[in-house]
């Protein structure tokens, strides 16, 4: 069940971040471990959303046993019409608190607006129970370090779903660059471009791109590399021909730990020659570069020559991965992991904001038309 907001935790932070946080007696000896098919979870949870992404959260839900005790949202309709189409057994509420203090979960699952993560999280880990979101983590910097000061508060976990995290490709590049394939890594490069006519809201945000789409291809160069933000040059703009009114495209050059620099270009109104949602990538080190162009396999070369004008080069040993779950799957199996274990998920709070953060220090490098610090906290 939920632990109550005085309940005794362990819990070690090394440096504001939260490294485990178990409830006394919440794991058990003899629980199953995640592999362990013949035992049914006894996770429960409190769905908080009941939009269009909760449709892709909620087989996965029911795929790992979660006890599902209530869907939540701001329309009773829509939190009864998703327990109709998923055949649940749960409560339908529009009172997020009331329904935590009668169903106790275990954790939260936040499928909300991105303008309503602050408060459902908030109220989550205030009930003491661990948050697991989707994307983007915050609508604003102060929200996002409200909710990783109410998680150090409260002992509770809040991770978000990065969903492009749990994705082999991806993996494997991971393990190939920063297991030192290329050596060691020098630069990286995203290109990300469609025409996308969404129709909506997009179609009036300031900046749809940055605010709705980059962060993926943000955490995923964090993620791929190891390589944290430190500054960043951006120009946002709005081409000609474009149906956004706020601007849609941008280039931007972050400075990354190590002396790492990461080039970003994109746009969501280039006609032709479209990129994949992954966007195309170019990593190179002092050894070798390795390229992941429309979501094909990644590949590369490594040099193993050491004369004349062109060195000889080899095909580069691509890693291979081991992940079985993808995109918000794997995010869950993250989340129950750490119930069952107390191993903390890698887009735990205290990381995640990092790649927001570099969100909106290229709206501010943008406004400013200068190079400025990527601060998270």
């Amino acid at each position: 069940m939920c632990a109550s907001p005085g309940a005794t935790f362990r819990v070690l932070i090394l440096r504001g971040r939260i490294i485990h946080s178990v409830a006394t007696g919440r794991l058990r000896a003899g629980f199953p471990r995640m592999g362990d098919t013949k035992h049914m979870a006894v996770e429960k949870a409190v769905v908080v959303g009941a939009g269009s992404i909760s449709r892709a959260w909620f087989p996965r839900l029911i795929e790992e046993k979660v006890d599902i005790a209530a869907v939540v949202d701001l329309k009773i309709d829509a939190a009864r019409g998703r327990i109709e189409e998923f055949e649940l057994d749960c409560d339908a509420s529009t009172d997020l608190r009331a329904i935590l203090k009668k169903a106790r979960p275990d954790f939260v699952v936040d499928l909300t607006v991105p303008e309503a993560h602050c408060s459902v999280t908030c109220t989550g880990l205030r009930a003491g129970c661990h948050v697991i979101g989707e994307k983007p983590m915050a609508s604003s910097m102060a929200e996002a370090r409200r909710m990783v000061r109410t998680s150090e508060q409260t002992g509770n976990l809040y991770m978000v779903s990065q969903s492009r995290r749990w994705d082999a490709a991806h993996d494997r590049i991971r393990r190939t660059v920063t297991g030192g394939g290329m050596g060691t890594l020098t630069t990286i490069n995203c290109d990300f471009y469609l025409a996308a006519h969404f129709g909506g809201f997009r179609d009036q945000m300031p900046s749809p791109l940055i605010l709705d789409m980059a962060i993926h291809h943000f955490d995923l160069a964090r993620f791929m590399t190891g390589a944290d933000p430190v500054a960043v040059y951006a120009k946002e703009f709005n081409p000609r021909g474009s149906w956004y009114r706020g601007d849609v495209a941008a280039s931007c050059i972050f400075d990354m730990t190590d002396g790492v620099v990461f080039t970003y270009r994109g746009s969501w109104c280039a006609e032709g020659c479209h990129t994949s949602w992954n966007g195309n990538w170019r990593l190179i080190g002092d050894t070798g570069t390795l390229l992941y162009d429309n979501d094909g396999d990644p590949h590369g070369q490594v040099v193993v020559g050491d004369e004349g004008f062109a060195r000889a080069l080899a095909e580069l040993e691509v890693q291979t991965s081991p992940l079985k779950h993808s995109s918000m799957h794997g995010a869950l199996r993250e989340m129950l992991a750490f119930l069952r274990t107390g191993k903390k998920p890698q887009t735990e709070c205290h990381d995640n904001i990092k790649s927001l953060a570099m969100v909106f220090a290229v709206m501010d490098s943008a406004k400013k038309g200068r190079r400025v610090p990527v601060r998270a906290m």
